[in-house]
């Protein structure tokens, strides 16, 4: 499978895993630090960045072969691996599928929402990925302000006013531009589920870490995942959302060193936890209501039109 990736550093080889609507790009706040480490290979996806999609249909299935392809060709097969949301449901059903990877770190894996997390999911990302579209001739100007961010980011981060604006850019260009992401949304919340690995099964070291704050995979999910995934281990981020590389990016290059060098850790060592940064001071609480009602105000109208027509 013919996929663009970004490769740098040298050791071991280490494979990254992206979300739906990324890129390579969105391991940029901790691939230098890995890349002192590791010989690193973050892929775009299928249909992602600079890959082509597939000929067929976009699922989880056909996108863990289409990597499990990649692996074969580059000769990387029993590389250790890393994801990231849509990713870290990826690297997961390859560790169930066994004979692909070695050790593996999931960041707030999606597929284990049940009953009405299946909508809210669904109809919230959604939403925001047609927001995004809309908003993309002043994204730039929105994403270099930290009220914009503050704004705009607060379903994939926590502490979205310190997100790298850069990152945040290349983020919301590629949930925008990505020409999959609708059949994948789809699949993702309304395809195959996704099956669980038997105690055991798993001999490597596995993983799963999830963001206390996550407002797209809900932290409840966790305890589902690890039901599916017994073998697993479960690190929880504090003063966390969706994307660990985002909002506690020094602390998710402990937690994967630490795993990748087969370590064991405790929560606390790997934590280091300090104060979180509050609300920068200079932020104008008039622009923060005006820039919220705009995108509120916009949201509203997607939602409607994106309702109406399914009545």
């Amino acid at each position: 499978m013919a996929l663009h990736y970004r490769r740098g550093g040298s050791g071991p080889a280490l494979l990254l895993v992206h979300g739906i609507g990324g890129s390579w790009r969105s391991w940029n706040t901790i691939f230098a630090a890995l890349a002192a480490h590791y010989d690193v290979i973050a892929v775009d996806l299928p249909g992602h960045g600079a890959s082509p999609p597939l000929a067929g249909e976009h699922t989880t299935g056909t996108l863990a072969d289409a990597l499990t392809d990649f692996l074969t060709e580059h000769h990387l097969r029993g590389i250790d691996a890393v994801g990231s949301s849509m990713g870290a449901r990826l690297v997961l059903e390859l560790a169930r599928r066994g004979g692909v990877l070695g050790a593996v770190v999931a960041l707030d894996p999606g597929g284990f929402w049940e009953d009405w997390e299946v909508p809210f999911f669904y109809h919230s990302v959604a939403v925001s990925q047609q927001l995004v579209v809309a908003l993309q001739p002043v994204m730039p100007a929105l994403m270099n302000s930290a009220v914009g961010r503050t704004v705009l980011l607060p379903q994939f981060s926590a502490r979205p006013w310190a997100v790298d604006a850069d990152q945040a850019q290349d983020e919301m260009y590629t949930f925008a531009h990505t020409p999959v992401f609708g059949e994948l949304l789809d699949q993702l919340a309304h395809g195959e589920k996704q099956q669980p690995a038997p105690a055991g099964s798993i001999p490597a070291p596995l993983v799963i870490g999830w963001g206390r704050q996550d407002r797209v995979c809900l932290p409840r999910q966790a305890g589902r995942a690890l039901t599916a995934f017994p073998d697993a281990q479960l690190y929880w981020f504090d003063h966390c959302g969706h994307f660990p590389q985002w909002d506690q990016p020094a602390e998710t290059t402990r937690l994967i060193l630490a795993v990748l060098r087969r370590q064991p850790f405790r929560q606390r060592d790997i934590a280091r936890r300090v104060e979180a940064a509050a609300v920068p001071a200079r932020v104008p609480k008039i622009a923060a209501l005006v820039a919220g009602g705009a995108v509120l105000a916009a949201g509203a109208w997607l939602l409607q039109r994106w309702v109406e027509p399914r009545r």
